[in-house]
């Protein structure tokens, strides 16, 4: 991450927050599944299989397909549009809030979840470098450990002293995300997904800005 220029890292910091926002909603809609997290998804899957919960291990199974159907989606946008890949991927991720928005009034709470897993898979494609994703922005275990790693050296004299607070203001991002949504879902229910679908335009016109910060 330390490639990349500060305004860049301030959107991926936005795009953080996006996805804990997203997993607010998911969380507090479904009872304790996730749009973003999918090691806890996975969780619920296998405790679902263990105690014979099938409906649960059905819905477990279909956000974790829908979230690697969005990374699947977003590759491929991505490597089709790479002079315009940040831009093309959260495009496909305003879509697919929007959709999730425009169709929780009428279908069943789980038909818009699946949109947001999508949505936070395809979100994964927008920092890539080599084909591999370089910046995690819907899953907060990776950027803690970074922050350790980066503590302990700082602590022992080696490498760049702050490096850690880069993770740092990924995770606070994330953080700030999942409580502004719980507000919004506590206020406004499932028509706080619009407002995930606005802020998700709205980055899509910041990711024109950082497009030409590739490292």
């Amino acid at each position: 991450m330390r490639r990349y220029q500060r305004s860049t890292l301030l959107f991926a910091a936005c795009l953080t927050g996006l996805a804990g926002f997203v997993d607010a909603l998911a969380y507090s809609s479904m009872g304790g599944f996730f749009a973003s997290f999918m090691s806890g998804n996975t969780t619920r899957l296998g405790v679902s299989l263990a105690t014979g919960a099938s409906n649960d291990a059905r819905i477990g199974a279909g956000l974790i397909l829908s979230f690697v159907s969005g990374v699947v989606a977003a590759a491929i946008i991505g490597r089709s549009r790479p002079h315009h890949q940040r831009v093309a991927v959260m495009a496909l991720v305003t879509l697919l809030l929007g959709g999730a928005a425009l169709f929780a009034p009428y279908h069943p709470v789980i038909v818009p979840l699946l949109l947001l897993a999508t949505a936070m898979g395809a979100e994964n494609g927008v920092f890539t470098r080599d084909g591999e994703v370089s910046i995690g922005l819907t899953y907060m275990t990776g950027a803690l450990v970074r922050i350790g790693q980066g503590l302990a050296a700082a602590l022992m004299g080696e490498g760049p002293r702050w490096d850690w607070a880069r993770y740092l203001g990924l995770w606070l991002g994330f953080g700030a995300g999942v409580i502004t949504g719980a507000r919004c879902y506590a206020a406004y229910g499932t028509g706080a997904l619009w407002i995930a679908a606005g802020a998700a335009a709205v980055l899509t016109v910041g990711a024109r800005a950082t497009q030409r910060d590739t490292a």
